[in-house]
């Protein structure tokens, strides 16, 4: 008895990458500000657009010691080329709601155009919003 795989499924396996299935939904916050009743002002963030980003924890020695020393990025955000996420710029993994801001630049670390692999990358931090 032979196996066949279905036409479709032999695609989608061709068209998948392991750098595809490793992206999760993720929603941009963005920051506004409001005012605070007494006078004055603060920050809230707010869902906008949701992007997939594939999120790796840095759990290298050199991070080790990064960390002991208070540097917090830890973590290396891979998204689509197309997507460029600033300095300072928050999100949201929407699995577990745990939210991360962004340490570098989105134009500094991508694949060129002509490159087949279509990705951009930056770091970020696991953050906590203020006010909450």
């Amino acid at each position: 008895m032979a196996f066949s795989i279905p036409k479709e499924i032999e695609q989608m396996e061709e068209d998948m990458s392991l750098l595809d299935e490793a992206m999760e939904t993720c929603v941009i916050l963005d920051k506004i500000t409001v005012n605070d009743g007494y006078g004055g002002y603060r920050s809230e963030y707010t869902e906008g657009a949701e992007i997939k980003c594939a999120i790796t924890f840095d759990s290298s020695m050199q991070a080790r010691l990064a960390d002991k020393q208070g540097v917090s990025s830890l973590y290396t955000v891979t998204t689509d080329r197309g997507i460029t996420l600033q300095f300072h710029d928050v999100f949201k993994r929407r699995r577990d709601g745990k939210i991360f801001r962004v340490t570098s630049d989105g134009d500094d670390k991508y694949t060129p155009q002509s490159a087949g692999l279509n990705m951009r990358q930056v770091t970020a931090e696991e953050w906590v919003l203020p006010y909450e």
